[in-house]
């Protein structure tokens, strides 16, 4: 026992007591990722295993050319999402900029949603700042644009707040910005007047020599009330400290450390998570906080990481888990039961559609996710809500049902009539562009509901993915109809939990079903437009395995070679685009900075439905 002392004493001396000390819970590593999972971005769902049953849908779809299709200014740049739920309603916002990051003009933006999945048309809360007349800009300053960590507050007396940052450009964070603005969102969808909550302490800003008063200058009392109430807020407002750091001490943090996200764990103590995987905790609702610390297990960027405390009673973080320069891809969620250790990395959305226009450091992917914080709302069905910008054009939000789930015990038999018409899918991982929508439709009847995909996208696909029993030989059977021929097309595979495609089916536009068998192409027959096709496929998935097809009970395909060899199968996917593993663009060599051709208009609409999905399996 003394040599074992000795030896604890001798190695304190060498490397430090906080080796010695360091403790996955305390100070020194807040958070811990357990799991096993690697990420490897080939396919850009990272061969991760899907969290059952997440719903991605498109808010906003970008249009320079028609702008009335987008947001009626035909800017291309947008990024920096926020999410509330309030008054039975989501609120959305996020900040856009003609073609560039950091480059003025700028705005912010808002849209709204009674159900996360059908989004009114965005329109402008805090337009671009145009300084009083006579007002110098500030030495280095090439303009005003819109930047912010956090879009809204709902206050204790139930005001809502919409909030966002003036900075100047090309910095947002450099001494020549202005202050935060702050408007009240009122219950019949207008806003009222803006003001400023705070001017930034890094110049010398106030009412004379900016556009907007104070918030004290409002003859709401209830505004008012909301607005001290926020700066009260310790953690709410420490989401500001990028943007201006305040006075010495003013906030408890004293490292560079970028776009906060906050949760309560279960032993009270507050974890919050930055930029670039770092962290740190609080025992005192962020009065003062430990020193952010790097965590050793959470591979992340310069993209945002989210925590939050589930309908569940769990945890979890979401975040993009690689270090790749401009692609950040996927989003997955990690989670845990003590908001101390997380586990079962999952993926949330996995694609990464072309990116439409160019723009300064528009990195590929879903990024910058933020859920909705402990005092923004919470929605009533059970599901954790994120929001995330594509390509920093594009807007979207994730549903993701609780208990988050890696896979499915038991065979599935799924015909839709139980569904809501235009809802949530039960159970399906869904991916709905605005112009290739995902939904259950009263087809051929309200009685006989289907799954419609429907694709007007000229660079994107409507996909559905539906999870089953992992084994290595599966029985799956659907039916499916074609409402066209010589437009379009229609990609089945069957899955294994890495991403691999064994089994892989095409509706072609030329009117012919084919078949991958092995390296070549068969062509299996002839469809027809509005005809109903029974499709059974026999998957023995072993490193050699087979695979049969029968249609409408006759065998077209019988031990055809795999495309990829695997060891079991746990997914059937529907997809009306072809397979696609690159983010990079493909334009024209000589214009790389031209619009992809086409990209603001639809195209003639192909649409599938499904019905009568079963699928069983067994090792």
């Amino acid at each position: 026992m003394v040599r074992f002392a000795a030896f604890l004493i001798l190695v304190s001396t060498v490397i430090g007591t906080s080796a010695i000390d360091a403790q996955t819970g305390t100070e020194h590593e807040p958070i811990r990722y357990i799991g096993g999972e690697s990420i490897d971005l080939t396919p850009h769902e990272g061969r991760l295993r899907y969290a059952v049953g997440v719903a991605n849908y498109q808010t906003f779809r970008a249009n320079r050319t028609h702008p009335e299709l987008a947001e009626g200014h035909g800017w291309t740049y947008n990024h920096a999402p926020a999410l509330a739920y309030w008054n039975d309603r989501f609120y959305q916002e996020f900040l856009s900029n003609p073609v560039d990051e950091h480059i003025a003009p700028g705005h912010t933006l808002v849209t709204t949603s009674p159900d996360g999945r059908h989004w009114a048309q965005p329109q402008v809360v805090f337009p671009a700042y145009e300084a009083p007349p006579g007002t110098p800009m500030p030495k280095g300053s090439h303009g005003y644009m819109m930047h912010q960590r956090m879009g809204f507050y709902v206050a204790p007396n139930g005001r809502l707040l919409v909030l966002a940052f003036y900075g100047h450009a090309e910095d947002p964070f450099g001494k020549g910005g202005i202050g935060r603005v702050v408007r009240e969102a009122y219950k019949d969808g207008t806003y009222g007047p803006i003001y400023f909550i705070k001017y930034t302490t890094q110049a010398d800003w106030n009412e004379s020599n900016t556009s907007y008063p104070l918030y004290t200058r409002s003859e709401d009392a209830g505004f008012v009330e909301a607005c001290d109430a926020l700066l009260a807020d310790r953690l709410m407002t420490l989401q500001w400290y990028d943007e201006d750091p305040g006075p010495v001490g003013h906030y408890p943090i004293k490292s560079d450390v970028e776009a906060l996200s906050y949760y309560h764990r279960k032993d009270g103590k507050v974890v919050g998570l930055w930029k670039w995987s770092f962290a740190a905790l609080s025992s005192d609702e962020g009065k003062t906080f430990s020193t952010p610390v790097k965590l050793p297990t959470i591979t992340m960027d310069g993209a945002k990481i989210w925590g939050q405390r589930t309908d569940d009673g769990r945890y979890a973080i979401i975040y993009n888990p690689t270090v790749h320069g401009e692609h950040r891809y996927p989003l997955a969620v990690a989670t845990g039961d003590d908001g101390i250790l997380f586990d079962h990395l999952l993926l949330v959305y996995a694609e990464v559609p072309p990116r439409r226009f160019f723009g300064r450091w528009k990195d590929y992917g879903p990024q910058y996710n933020r859920g909705i914080e402990e005092v923004n709302g919470n929605p009533p069905d059970q599901a954790l809500w994120d929001t995330f910008s594509v390509n920093k054009e594009d807007m979207w939000v994730s549903r993701v049902p609780v208990p988050v789930r890696s896979g499915v015990d038991g065979p599935v038999a799924d015909d839709f009539n139980g569904e809501a018409s235009g809802g949530h899918v039960t159970d399906w991982n869904i991916y709905s562009p605005l112009w290739a929508p995902v939904q259950v439709v009263e087809f051929p009847s309200a009685a006989d509901k289907s799954l419609e995909l429907r694709d007007e996208d000229p660079y994107d696909y409507a996909r559905a993915i539906r999870v089953f029993q992992e084994g290595t030989r599966a029985e799956i059977t659907f039916r499916v109809q074609a409402a066209q021929t010589g437009t379009g097309l229609l990609d089945i595979e069957a899955v294994d939990h890495f991403g691999n495609r064994p089994v892989r089916l095409r509706f072609d536009s030329d009117g012919k079903i084919k078949a991958t068998k092995g390296a070549e192409t068969v062509e299996l027959q002839s469809y027809q437009a509005n005809q109903w096709y029974e499709i059974s496929i026999s998957v023995e998935a072993t490193p050699f395995g087979h695979y049969a097809v029968t249609i409408d009970g006759r065998e077209v395909l019988k031990e055809a070679a795999l495309a990829e060899s695997v060891l079991s199968v746990e997914r059937l996917s529907f997809r009306t685009g072809p397979y696609r593993d690159q983010p990079t663009r493909q334009t024209d060599n000589e214009a790389p900075h031209a619009p992809l051709p086409g990209g603001d208009d639809r195209v003639a609409p192909a649409v599938f439905h499904f019905d009568d999905v079963r699928a069983s399996s067994e090792d």
